[in-house]
Parts: C-alpha cells; sequence; structure tokens
C-alpha cells in the first residue's frame, strides 16, 4: 500500500465524525433560531391583544369622565332624572303617549 491510500483511511472516520457534529450543530442553531422566532411571533400577538384592551378602557375611561363632568350640573341631574325615572316639576304633569306601532 502507498503512503496515500493510508492518509485516506485514517482521515475517513475524522471526516464522518466532524460531518455529523456540523449537522447536529447546525440542527441545533435551526431549532433555536425557529423556537425564538415563534417566540417573537406570540409576544407580538399578546402585544396586540394588550394595546386594543387598552384603547377600550381609554375610551371608556374618557366616557366616564365626560359622566362625571356632567353629574356635577344640577341642571344635567335633574333633567337626567326626570327623563330616566319620569320625574315631574311640581304641579307638572306627566302624560304617556301610545308607542307608534
Amino acid at each position: 500500500m502507498s503512503q496515500n491510500t493510508k492518509t485516506k483511511k485514517k482521515r475517513k472516520p475524522l471526516s464522518i465524525i466532524i460531518s455529523v457534529l456540523l449537522f447536529v450543530g447546525a440542527g441545533y442553531f435551526l431549532y433555536k433560531s425557529f423556537t425564538e422566532i415563534w417566540t417573537s411571533y406570540q409576544l407580538t400577538k399578546e402585544l396586540q391583544t394588550a394595546q386594543s384592551l387598552l384603547a377600550e378602557i381609554q375610551d371608556e375611561n374618557q366616557y366616564l369622565t365626560e359622566q362625571k363632568t356632567k353629574l356635577e350640573d344640577p341642571e344635567y341631574v335633574k333633567s337626567y332624572a326626570r327623563g330616566t325615572y319620569m320625574l315631574s316639576k311640581e304641579g307638572e304633569q306627566i302624560f304617556y303617549l301610545p308607542s307608534g306601532e
């Protein structure tokens, strides 16, 4: 046997081991990349949900603030009570009209 064939036989197991290690390493990095992408996607969905919930709460807060301001006005409270609970002023009569149906 020549020197060249002996060297090739010694290198073959080493090259197989290196190839397997590189394949395993590439698989590991692909797995890690996929998990990071998936986590990022999930966090983006959660952020969108939280932002929409925040917008709803801010709208409700604005509505309640406006209601609070209106309820501080005594004339508005009187008007609201008369309209909602059918209260009348002294000497005033309330008439119920039939509905359009």
